[in-house]
This record gives structure tokens, C-alpha cells and sequence, in this order.
């Protein structure tokens, strides 16, 4: 454990500027850099902290507004507390939202934020890690097959809709992948069914991708959210377990 500085920042990309979260240990040495992925709900104070875990882990973390084209973070107007089912008009404001940001915006704005990491004097030289979030852990796939010269490892955590029957699915970029990857899906999750979960192993184990994925049983989509009604602290800390053992790996 070490102290940590953290700042928001600024980082341009091809379409505007992109707001983030920037967080590294207090030293100011090079780390190992860490694209963090946030879930539907956007750039807030959790997905700060959760950053900052990893910075006194040792790492240098940037977290950014991926919803950018729409206002700097926060986007949405968020509860402390979020409970999608006590407040189902959020919903009707976050996914057209979502659905904006195709996968090639995606991934031009993954090039950038892995290019102004490459130049941050706060993270070390080489290839950096990807971890995601529900709709973050799609980002980390597609960016791990977009970028495989940038990206050592990649892990998704409760993630949606990673294989399925569409012609853009994240799964079909498995083939351009070299990063190991890692996957904690949960197990009462409608949006990853067991069939998706086996599609996904399927296709990394054709392309030879080094990964491993596990079901956290009784966990609910978006169980590492601390400030949502889906969190499950044992999954949650399960969760770090899982992550900090790949990054370790890694680096």
C-alpha cells in the first residue's frame, strides 16, 4: 500500500477531449499503466476509488469519460445511491447514450487514450492492462483485439453481450488477441448467459488466447458497483483477488 495523487484530466482524442480520472502512487516513479473501463453509469466517485485501489497497488490508473461526446462527466444526473429498478427513467437516458458510441468510435478513442498513456511520464514503458465493467468489459475485449501490441492483459467483470450471434460481436475479435485475458461473470446475469459464456471460451481457446474465465455464483450484474443495488461486497473483493493476480502476472 502506498499514498496515492489523483487528478482529473484532459486527454484529446480524434472526435474532442476526452475528461478523466488520472490516479498513481505518490512517488511519482513510472508504473505499470491500467485503462480502466467504466460501466453504464459513467466517470463518479466510485470508479475514482476504485482507481485509487489500484494506485496503492502500485499502478498508474486513467479512467476515462467515455460518453464524452455527450458533456463532460458527470453525464448523468446519478443518486448516491444507484437503484435502476426505484429510478427506471434512468435507463431511458443512459442507453441511447450507449448505443452512440459504436465500436469503431470506441476504438479510435481506445488508440488515443493508449497513446496519451504512452506519453504520461507517470507510466512506465511498454504495454498496459485493460480491466472493464459491465459494458467497460466489451471495451477491454474489442481494445485488447484493436491494440494487441499495446496490451498485456485485459480483464472483464460482470460484462453484457460479449458473444453473440451479431456480426460485430466483441468475441469475433479473439483471433487479433495476445494479451492474456481474464473474465469474472456472474452467474444471475440475463445479459451473459451461460451459452455467451461458452461462445467466448470457445473462441479464445480456437485463437489460442491465454485466458480463464470463472462464474461468481449468486452474484448479480454489476456486483462490483459499491454505490449500486447489485453490489456484492464477497464477489467485489473477489473480484480485487482476481485482478491484482493477473496484474502481477503481467507485470
Amino acid at each position: 500500500m502506498t499514498s496515492v495523487q489523483a487528478t482529473d484530466v484532459d486527454v484529446p482524442t480524434e472526435d474532442g477531449v476526452a475528461d478523466a480520472y488520472l490516479a498513481h502512487p505518490g512517488d511519482g516513479l513510472p508504473r505499470p499503466g491500467v485503462l480502466l473501463y467504466q460501466d453504464a453509469f459513467g466517470l463518479r466517485p466510485h470508479l475514482r476509488s476504485m482507481a485509487d485501489r489500484l494506485a496503492e497497488a502500485g499502478y498508474t490508473v486513467l479512467v476515462p469519460n467515455v460518453f464524452y461526446r455527450h458533456g463532460r462527466s458527470p453525464v448523468f444526473e446519478l443518486p448516491e445511491f444507484i437503484d435502476p429498478a426505484a429510478r427506471p427513467e434512468l435507463w431511458g437516458k443512459i442507453a441511447p447514450v450507449m448505443q452512440s458510441l459504436t465500436p469503431e468510435l470506441a476504438m479510435r478513442d481506445a488508440g488515443a487514450y493508449l497513446r496519451w498513456m504512452a506519453e504520461r511520464p507517470e507510466v512506465a514503458d511498454g504495454p498496459v492492462a485493460l480491466t472493464g465493467y459491465c459494458m467497460g468489459a466489451r471495451l477491454a475485449l474489442r481494445t485488447a483485439g484493436a491494440y494487441p501490441d499495446r496490451v498485456a492483459a485485459a480483464a472483464g467483470f460482470h460484462g453484457g453481450q460479449l458473444a453473440t450471434d451479431a456480426p460485430d460481436s466483441p468475441h469475433l475479435v479473439a483471433e487479433h488477441v495476445t494479451a492474456e485475458l481474464y473474465f469474472g461473470h456472474a452467474d444471475a446475469d440475463h445479459s451473459m448467459p451461460p451459452e455467451q459464456m461458452e461462445r467466448l471460451a470457445g473462441a479464445l481457446t480456437a485463437a489460442g488466447v491465454r485466458h480463464r474465465y470463472e462464474v461468481y455464483e449468486g452474484a448479480h450484474h454489476g456486483y462490483t458497483q459499491a454505490d449500486t443495488s447489485a453490489y456484492d461486497q464477497a464477489a467485489a473483493e473477489r473480484h480485487w483477488a482476481a485482478l491484482l493476480d493477473l496484474l502481477k502476472r503481467t507485470f
